[in-house]
């Protein structure tokens, strides 16, 4: 099956040479051709050029008059946590009242309550959740997506999580990447004895995630509160034992040496980053990790922003995501994450694109297939409605610009 879009206004990030992330001043660059085409055959992009150029003659298939209208790569969401039970807007009203993050969860609340709930509910009702949320976002220009487990801590709900996501990549026309998160808080029960929680995600959790084959990274949540250096230290090298690639959760609440240990065993992301020093930015500029921003969840808890305009000075490659969750982040719109990128972290719109798209892709480890309109590439693109730029879509910022999804080369 062959599809042309034709007519298009301007084809945004294309690349002839492709890259596994465009970092520093490069983030302010942003490839575009004006009147343009795009040849699909099956799922991959096979051709793209300027209307004068194409040639239909032995065309056979579907054809898209895009006139007026913008083509962009999907974005490529990198950390996410929607497969939960539930929601937790009771929580809102005591971060309104001025409760931290850190005293929610000090209650049972947070990640915990969030356990609870998932606990109770049966895997067919946490699918069907989690679908509706899948379809949500892939209505919003998402075309990859990275789920963790992480709200069951226990060996059993941990695995009802996994086979969650994994049902979903079997069901659903996005690409998802799963992450084994065991380690995203402590258990009531194991208050005051947490390296024996650590054991069971070390000898009992990753082996069965393994041998079921239900996840394709492993993550850690190593900050203030939660889980140490030397925690995360072994967790990762029980993951790395299993063929599991690292992604961290890092330096959200202080500085807690989660970049380093990150960089220490090549994860392929360390994520949130709001306590980010001179220390961590030399560590990250001498690494193939991504420094990956979650804009929502700093926010929506009313935190400090992470230093981002530092990070790019000096080199770095910076990747947004949504950080999808029922706490800190209750939402998939990684065109609002866009907006929060500008508005929040002062990025250039030509900054926050390269963000959501072909760096947030080497944050799932498919910066070869996804995340730039480049030849061979997988079809995962949308079509805008008529604007005037493509400034507008993080400038304007509720509204939904969307007007065609295009997944592994068919119109959804």
């Amino acid at each position: 099956m062959s599809l042309l879009i034709k007519n298009i206004k301007s084809l945004i990030n294309v690349e002839y040479k492709t890259r596994k992330w465009v970092a520093g001043n490069d983030m302010q660059k942003l490839d575009t051709i004006e009147d343009a085409y795009l040849l699909i055959n099956e799922d991959r992009i096979s051709d793209f050029g300027k209307m004068s150029e194409l040639n239909t003659d032995n065309f056979i298939g579907e054809v898209i008059d895009a006139e007026g209208k913008m083509v962009f790569p999907s974005f490529c969401d990198s950390h996410t946590h929607l497969v939960y039970a539930g929601s937790r807007e009771i929580e809102y009203g005591d971060k309104i009242r001025g409760l931290s993050y850190e005293e929610i969860a000090k209650r049972g609340g947070g990640i915990l309550n969030s356990a609870k709930l998932l606990h109770d509910t049966s895997e067919d009702s946490l699918y069907e959740q989690a679908l509706q949320r899948i379809i949500e976002i892939i209505g919003f220009g998402t075309g990859a997506v990275e789920i963790k487990s992480g709200y069951g801590l226990t060996v059993e709900d941990e695995l009802k999580m996994l086979r969650v996501i994994k049902r979903l990549k079997e069901t659903t026309p996005i690409i998802i990447k799963s992450t084994f998160l065991g380690a995203h808080a402590v258990p009531e029960k194991y208050k005051g004895k947490q390296d024996e929680y650590v054991d069971l995600v070390i000898n009992e959790m990753i082996p069965q995630v393994a041998a079921e084959e239900l996840a394709d990274y492993i993550d850690v949540f190593c900050d203030k509160g939660f889980f140490t250096v030397e925690q995360t230290d072994r967790i990762l090298i029980a993951g790395m034992k299993y063929g599991l690639k690292a992604k961290i959760h890092a330096n959200e609440l202080d500085y807690s040496g989660g970049i380093q240990v990150g960089v220490k065993y090549n994860a392929l992301s360390v994520d949130h980053l709001e306590f980010t020093g001179d220390d961590e930015i030399k560590t990250l500029l001498d690494s193939e990790t991504m420094p990956t921003l979650l804009p929502g969840a700093a926010f929506f808890l009313g935190m400090i922003d992470p230093p981002v305009r530092k990070m790019i000075n000096a080199g770095l490659p910076v990747a947004l995501a949504s950080d999808y969750n029922p706490g800190s982040s209750p939402s998939g719109n990684m065109k609002f994450i866009m907006s929060l990128g500008t508005i929040k972290l002062k990025m250039l719109p030509e900054e926050v694109i390269n963000a959501s798209t072909i760096n947030g892709a080497y944050a799932m480890g498919l910066h070869e297939d996804l995340g730039s309109i480049a030849k061979g590439k997988v079809a995962n693109v949308f079509i805008t409605k008529e604007i005037p730029t493509y400034e507008y879509l993080p400038y304007a910022y509720t509204s939904n610009l969307v007007d065609k999804i295009i997944l592994n080369g068919k119109v959804i």
